[in-house]
């Protein structure tokens, strides 16, 4: 006797048919052999997993029944296989067949696309020539399009790069045409095959109020490092881009005497990089006998662990144990600015696992430090750690840096340089040696002109730290600056007689007026004022803007503001584009550093000349 329905299950496991949802089992069936039917509840024979018998059962004894079950049969294949069955109908034709092996033409975008793509990898990543020939690129390449026919390694040295370096230097060279005033960095640099190198990069903000900074050379200068033979280098190469040198606002150099004298030969005015000065000011502040002592057994200590994988391994153990930070200790080196403050810092730090490492072994227990040792360290960290963040702050050539240096030496003195009292006397020593080295170097009163009026410029500063004596004195110079020829520049916006016409028909309804319209009303000239005058009321009405919110942008304050101060904005866009260090210059021979590697060490010097231009400016 069949069950009733209620005692009827269904099929286990995955149902890939429609039909069981006319068919079941019973519960006391555990294996499901016996399939019945949920309609007349009769059993229908079927072996394994087929459905034919259960189908036929349902379109003979079952009509209605049967009309449903197709529905849903093609209601599910067309939502599972309307994609599959269109692509299956889409053949390719014989021509699309020979098309899709025929390899691109040379003359082809396409081809053209693909190799400008590989050239501009090789120059922006600073790769070596030979990538276009190593097996991994190629199978890359023929995955990626199988059509493109890769050229050889001549043909990007001989023709690829060199035609990209003169499009980019075309570009480049409009670019500066269209620039009013620009300022420079530069620096001399020798490669891994002892090759000597002159840097020079050139820094202005454009129409957009965007600081540009663009490498125009790595020059190979094999001749002696003369200032008069730099001074020549330095002329040759802005005429080269035909850069006219008394557009030059400022060029901003290291502290060697060869490149003072140079720029003194030239003429040119010109900044000591903010980072050398700060550097050799440190350098200048720890000559006392103790530090020296201290800071030799710190050194002595960290090549201990340098050169020893035991020491590293038995750091790391202690470290654990002690809970101290998994860090390794940092080796100072003479041409990273703060390396020696951030050696000392470390070495403070892991103070209780060096001891006990350098204790445990009697090789090196002699490099244990003293208290008085770690006193004498402790002192000076405490000395020249906070100093150290300007350094990388005012190293920036995407943003004005230049306006800071003022500030920064006020806090130097009235805060960070100040000896306070729980500070040691060495501590105290330190800083007055520090901040007594700056002032002297800054004393220079043509230096003090340039960051005076770069002070006066930045919106955030203004006239806030220049010396008081001198705040009238620079005003003068900057109306007098923009009195010059050179500086009559200041662009017109006639009004036309049709706009006249308009304005009087269309009068506009009377607005209340704001603070901001206080100072709009007292920028505008009168008619008969003569332009030194305009300048005056100009510059008064800048000065009496509100304070700007330090964290400000001060090009983006100027691009907002340049049609209510359209003659100071000429003396922004000059000044404002001054780097504070020669960071610029340096960071070009770390590209160069990257290009010149030891696989790649015969490279000629006009062509790491042209890798480094394109590395830089693509």
């Amino acid at each position: 006797m069949a069950a009733s329905r209620e005692e009827y299950v269904p099929k286990k496991g995955t149902v890939s048919s429609v039909i069981w949802n006319w068919f079941a089992f019973e519960r006391s069936d555990l294996e499901q052999t016996t399939p019945r039917c949920k309609v007349c509840l009769k059993s229908v024979a079927s072996k394994g997993s087929s459905t034919t018998n259960l189908l036929q059962h349902l379109r003979q004894k079952h009509p209605g029944e049967w009309e449903k079950c197709c529905a849903q049969r093609n209601e599910r294949d067309r939502g599972t296989t309307s994609t599959t069955r269109t692509a299956s109908k889409i053949q390719t034709t014989l021509t699309q067949t020979f098309a899709n092996c025929i390899p691109y033409e040379k003359n082809s975008p396409r081809w053209k696309a693909i190799t400008d793509a590989i050239a501009m990898y090789i120059a922006k990543d600073m790769v070596p020539m030979y990538t276009v020939e190593k097996p991994g690129f190629i199978n890359m390449q023929k995955v990626l399009d199988p059509k493109y026919v890769l050229p050889s390694r001549k043909y990007f040295s001989d023709v690829a790069l060199p035609q990209l370096y003169n499009s980019t230097r075309e570009r480049i060279a409009k670019e500066l045409e269209e620039v009013s005033f620009y300022s420079a960095t530069t620096d001399l640099w020798s490669s891994r095959t002892m090759q000597p190198y002159m840097s020079l990069t050139v820094h202005f903000i454009n129409n957009d109020w965007t600081l540009r900074s663009v490498c125009l050379q790595t020059a190979y200068f094999p001749e002696d490092h003369t200032g008069e033979i730099i001074a020549q280098g330095l002329r040759d190469a802005l005429n080269s881009w035909n850069l006219a040198e008394d557009r030059l606002i400022c060029m901003t150099t290291d502290s060697g005497s060869n490149m003072i004298r140079a720029l003194k030969d030239n003429a040119w005015p010109n900044l000591q990089c903010f980072g050398h000065r700060l550097h050799n000011a440190i350098e200048n502040g720890v000559k006392d006998p103790r530090i020296v002592r201290a800071i030799g057994v710190c050194k002595k200590a960290v090549s201990a662990f340098s050169y020893s994988w035991k020491k590293r391994r038995d750091m790391t153990e202690v470290q654990a144990e002690l809970g101290l930070p998994n860090h390794q200790l940092i080796t100072e080196s003479p041409t990273r600015w703060g390396s020696r403050q951030r050696m000392i810092e470390r070495f403070l730090e892991q103070e209780k696992a060096l001891v006990r490492v350098l204790g445990s072994d009697k090789k090196s227990r002699h490099l244990v430090p003293t208290w008085q040792d770690l006193d004498v360290l402790e002192s000076t960290n405490k000395a020249v750690k906070s100093l150290q963040e300007f350094t990388d702050a005012l190293s920036g050539e995407s943003y004005v840096s230049v306006s800071y240096i003022e500030p920064v030496l006020h806090l130097f003195k009235t805060s960070l340089l100040q000896p306070w009292k729980e500070d040691t006397e060495l501590t105290k020593t330190i800083k007055g040696n520090i901040m007594q080295y700056l002032e002297e170097k800054y004393s220079d009163p043509v230096k003090e002109d340039i960051l005076d009026m770069c002070s006066l410029l930045d919106p955030r500063f203004r006239t806030t730290y220049i010396d008081p004596d001198n705040v009238e004195q620079v005003k003068k110079r900057a109306v007098a600056e923009l009195m010059s020829p050179a500086n009559n520049s200041t662009p017109q916006q006639p009004c036309t007689a049709v706009q006249v016409r308009q304005e009087d028909a269309q009068p506009q309804p009377k607005k209340k007026m704001t603070l901001a319209a206080f100072f709009k009303k007292n920028a505008v000239s009168s008619p008969n004022q003569s332009e030194e005058e305009k300048i005056e009321t100009e510059l008064k009405s800048y000065l009496l803007t509100p304070d700007v919110d330090p964290d400000t942008n001060p090009l983006e304050w100027w691009k907002r503001h340049q049609p209510n101060f359209p003659r100071i904005s000429v003396l922004a866009k000059k000044y404002l584009s001054i780097p504070a260090t020669s960071a610029p210059s340096e960071r070009v021979f770390s590209v160069g550093g990257g290009i010149v590697t030891c696989h790649r060490a015969c490279l000629k010097p006009e062509v790491v000349d042209r890798l480094v231009f394109l590395a830089k400016n693509v």
